[in-house]
C-alpha cells in the first residue's frame, strides 16, 4: 500500500512539473561531481510530503512544496557527503554487519525470517533496497564515530558533578522496552490518554485497540532500547522517564503519540552507585556536545564541497 501511495505522488509530482524527460532528468544539484537529478529528489520528498500531507498538484500549496524540496536536497547532499568521507576514511560495511542489523530487526519486532519476508513483500520493499538503506545508515554512523565522537571529551569533574546533581534520578536502564502508541486521526487522543492518566485503562489495553504503529498486538513493544543509538529527541524524551512511566501526548509525523517505558516481567526500580552511573552519566552529557561538533563537522563538509544547487 505504502509503496503505491509513494508511486501515486511521484506521479503526481511528474503532472505538477510536466512529464518531459527533460523536466524528470533536469539536474537539482551536482555535489562534488555527483548529480542529483529532480526525479530522485521528488521521489525522496515523497514520504515528508505525506506526512506533511501536501499536494504537489495544488498550485497553493507551491511555496510548501518547494519548501519540502529543499529541506529533501539538503538531506541528499550530506548523504553524498558522508558517503565520499567515507571513501577518503576507508570505511566499508560487510555483509555480515547488514545481516546482524536486520537480526537485530525481526528481534525487536518478535518476527521470524518468514514473517519478516512477508512484511517487506507487504510492504513492497525489496530485501535488496532494505539492505542498501541499512548499509547507507551504517557508514554514516561509522564515519560519525571517527570524526565527531572520539572528538567529543566528557572530563570525570563533569561526571560527579553531575551525579551529585541527579542521582535521585539514575536508575538502572538495562533491560528496558519501549512501547509506542500512535493515533489514528479518528480517535479522540487526548480523551484516551487522560484515561490512561487515571488508570481507568492501561497503555497496552489503548494501543491493542487503537494504534497504527507496528506490534499493537504487543502493547506497541518496539523491543529493548539501545540508549547509545538514540538521537537527540528522543535521548531527551526517554531519559527523563522511569520505568512504568507513559509520556504525555507529542507529536510523531503528524500523529498524535504517547511512549511507554517498561521492563518486561515488572521488578522494582534499582537506582544506580557512582561507579555503575558514570557510563550513563557520559552518555547523558556526551549527546549535546556530539550534536555540537556534529555541525561543525558537517558545515566544514560542506565548506570544503563544490555544490551546485540548481532548483
Amino acid at each position: 500500500m505504502r509503496k503505491t501511495l509513494v508511486l501515486a505522488l511521484v506521479i503526481c509530482f511528474m503532472t505538477a512539473f510536466g512529464a518531459q524527460a527533460a523536466q524528470i532528468n533536469k539536474v537539482a544539484a551536482v555535489v562534488n561531481g555527483q548529480v542529483i537529478t529532480m526525479f530522485d529528489l521528488q521521489k525522496n520528498a515523497v514520504p515528508d510530503l505525506m506526512r506533511a500531507r501536501i499536494n504537489p498538484n495544488d498550485p497553493s500549496q507551491a511555496k510548501a512544496v518547494d519548501a519540502v524540496l529543499r529541506k529533501s536536497l539538503d538531506g541528499m547532499i550530506m548523504d553524498i557527503l558522508v558517503a565520499q568521507e567515507a571513501k577518503r576514511l576507508k570505511v566499508t560495511i560487510s555483509p555480515s554487519d547488514v545481516d546482524a542489523e536486520i537480526t537485530k530487526i525481526m528481534k525487536a519486532n518478535n518476527l521470524t525470517k518468514p514473517q519478516f519476508e512477508e512484511k517487506l513483500a507487504q510492504q513492497r520493499t525489496s530485501i535488496g533496497e532494505l539492505r542498501g538503506n541499512i548499509e547507507k545508515g551504517l557508514i554514516r554512523q561509522r564515519v560519525m564515530a571517527m570524526e565527531v565522537g572520539r572528538r567529543v571529551l566528557v572530563t570525570p569533574e563533569e561526571i560527579k558533578t553531575y551525579y551529585d546533581a541527579h542521582k535521585d534520578t539514575l536508575y538502572d536502564r538495562s533491560g528496558l522496552h519501549m512501547g509506542l502508541l500512535v493515533y489514528p486521526p479518528n480517535v479522540n487522543a487526548a480523551a484516551m490518554a487522560a484515561q490512561i492518566k487515571s488508570g481507568a485503562t492501561t497503555f497496552e489495553e489503548v494501543t491493542r485497540k487503537y494504534s497504527i504503529a507496528p506490534n499493537r498486538e504487543n502493547g506497541g513493544d518496539m523491543g529493548a532500547v539501545e540508549w547509545d543509538k538514540l538521537n537527540p529527541e528522543w535521548e531527551a524524551r526517554l531519559s527523563k522517564m522511569k520505568p512504568g512511566d507513559v509520556t504525555e501526548l507529542f507529536d510523531l509525523q503528524g500523529r498524535k503519540a504517547q511512549v511507554h517505558l517498561y521492563r518486561p516481567g515488572g521488578g522494582e526500580v534499582k537506582m544506580l552507585t557512582f561507579e555503575q552511573a558514570k557510563p550513563l552519566i557520559d552518555g547523558i552529557l556526551r549527546q549535546p556536545k556530539a550534536m555540537e561538533r556534529f555541525e561543525d563537522y558537517t558545515n566544514q563538509l560542506r565548506s570544503r564541497a563544490v555544490i551546485d544547487i540548481r532548483m
